[in-house]
């Protein structure tokens, strides 16, 4: 095992690199399971943060994307693409105008779970003479945002009465199934149940008189399991179209399915027990490992894990590996770390190296950033 320092080399490390071809299976993969699970699938634009990732997926069956910020609702917007969830509270007046003028144009609905951010919206849409699809959040577990079971009723009730929105559905991020520390079987279980429980206040709204046309589930570790629970609509995982170490060490994928790598050199030597990479936490983000303690997994140059290699911790700019297989790594030496959650680290470059084997193709960027 030789790691080279001539691996990329007309490229300045750290980079961020994604192997197109690995890309591009991931993304017929997930459009595929869709099909037969009969969902509609609308990807996360929070992964990828690239209009050019966006149009592939697009071309290969997907309705449209989630968003979570502002800035990737207009980016999204203004490259015509013209159907987006907005998964996160745009709580201010601002944002509500944002979200309620879009509307004349396009189709921008908004996640929710509290009379107060409806109020707000509906506040907006009516100045704007507009409206604004609204989609209830349903707490299934994670304990972050959203409405329990018990409450749904009667804050949809609430929610249906204001003017200027439509109540069109109920969605949920199963992330707890990211911190789950069982097998696979499990993680798939809890996604189901999850799921399960999602349908059972869709049917329980709609006995209630609401039409409720979307029941979106949306995360990576649940791709295989909530969305073919019956009575599902929408699919909206997003990192399967890169995956990650995280999700490989949840058995959402196999390591050859991670199309994201970062490209690092071999700064110094400075004892025989580590070696230190340019990669440190503004590579990498600081998103730990969910089942141990590393800031990524080191691929040996022929693309399998060097499971020798612990990536220990890292500073600013400073990366520390260690492990019987650093003996391999000598001053500028260039290796590749995938890296533990593929989201955090796109946010973390301006520009993104696509690579198809040995070669970059093409140069995108990620649009949206904070």
């Amino acid at each position: 095992m030789t790691f080279s320092p001539t691996l990329f080399d007309s490229v300045e490390t750290p980079a961020l690199l994604i192997d197109r071809a690995q890309m591009m299976r991931n993304i017929s993969m997930m459009a595929e399971f869709a099909v037969k699970a009969e969902v509609a699938l609308r990807p996360h634009f929070k992964t990828s943060k690239m209009i050019e990732v966006a149009r592939l997926q697009l071309q290969a069956g997907a309705i449209g994307f989630t968003c979570a910020t502002m800035a990737e609702a207009e980016a999204l917007l203004a490259a015509g693409i013209n159907d987006v969830f907005w998964a996160n509270a745009p709580a201010s007046a601002q944002k509500a105008r944002f979200a309620a003028e879009a509307n004349h144009t396009a189709r921008l609905a908004v996640g929710i779970d509290s009379v107060e951010l409806a109020a707000v919206l509906s506040q907006a849409a009516v100045a704007a003479d507009s409206t604004i699809p609204v989609i209830l959040e349903i707490d299934t577990g994670l304990a972050r945002t959203g409405v329990l079971a018990a409450a749904a009723d009667d804050v949809a009730a609430e929610i249906a009465a204001l003017p200027g929105i439509l109540l069109d559905g109920v969605y949920m991020h199963e992330g707890q199934l990211a911190s789950l520390k069982g097998t696979r079987d499990e993680i798939v279980a809890a996604g189901t149940g999850a799921a399960s429980s999602l349908v059972a206040v869709a049917e329980q709204l709609r006995a209630s008189g609401h039409t409720i046309s979307v029941v979106s589930v949306g995360s990576t570790p649940g791709w295989e399991s909530a969305p073919r629970v019956a009575g599902v609509t929408e699919a909206r995982a997003g990192t399967y179209v890169f995956f990650d170490a995280n999700q490989f060490r949840l058995g959402s994928a196999l390591s050859a399915q991670c199309a994201i790598t970062v490209l690092s050199t071999v700064v110094s030597v400075p004892a025989a027990d580590r070696r230190v990479i340019d990669a440190g936490i503004k590579a990498m983000s600081s998103d730990r490992s969910n089942r141990g303690d590393t800031l990524g997994l080191v691929t040996a140059p022929e693309g399998a894990l060097a499971d020798d290699i612990v990536f220990e911790r890292a500073y600013e700019e400073h990366g520390i590996l260690n492990g019987t297989g650093i003996d391999e790594l000598g001053f500028g030496s260039r290796v590749r770390i995938i890296p533990n959650h593929a989201c955090g680290v796109v946010n973390m470059f301006s520009r993104v190296h696509v690579v198809e084997g040995s070669d970059v193709v093409d140069i995108w960027n990620p649009v949206g950033r904070h």
